[in-house]
């Protein structure tokens, strides 16, 4: 039987990410993976997540916006905030910045329960969230993700947690260049 994994159309293992540019972010190719990550939600089904999944998505939207309105200018996550900046908007800029710091939440959550495989997920996302975020349901997220087989869940669950972490990063870097400040 599929695992969540099999399900998703892009993995931010398969974001390309281009070390001699400035490890450059495709920006279709990781809203593609940052919508895929976003149905993580529907399989923990529960109503808690809701805002967490319209943020997310209302910033991938705000990204995705720019992204088809100047695609020349935006081939990449970094090309997009600075010449959006350039242009003096920061519509897409600020909804990137704020899906950072969503995925982060998301890939933190997710890599405290991988290191700590007996806490509860509702624990992990309390955690990244800073006790902000109080779940309403305890869940059994790796059965949930795997279709009860948490065999299968493990290794591509490090892998996607592994590679989401790299590109948080390598987001976080870039948001924290003067050049690109739109707080």
């Amino acid at each position: 039987m599929a695992t969540w994994f099999d399900t998703i159309s892009k993995s931010f293992a398969d974001v390309p990410i281009d070390a001699a540019n400035d490890n450059a972010i495709s920006t279709a190719e990781f809203l593609e993976a940052a919508e895929a990550l976003v149905t993580l939600f529907d399989v923990l089904g529960s109503a808690a997540f809701t805002p967490v999944k319209n943020d997310l998505l209302g910033n991938i939207k705000k990204v995705r916006d720019r992204l088809l309105a100047a695609p020349a200018e935006s081939q990449t996550l970094q090309d997009l905030v600075l010449n959006e900046l350039k242009a003096g908007k920061k519509t897409a800029s600020g909804g990137l910045l704020w899906l950072c710091r969503g995925l982060d939440f998301t890939a933190q959550a997710l890599r405290h329960n991988l290191d700590n495989p007996s806490v509860e997920l509702s624990a992990s996302f309390r955690e990244a969230y800073g006790g902000t975020l109080k779940p309403h349901h305890s869940w059994d997220f790796y059965k949930k993700l795997g279709n009860g087989d948490e065999t299968k869940v493990a290794t591509p669950m490090e892998k996607e947690v592994a590679a989401l972490e790299k590109v948080v990063g390598i987001l976080k870097t870039f948001q924290a260049r003067k050049d690109v400040q739109v707080e």
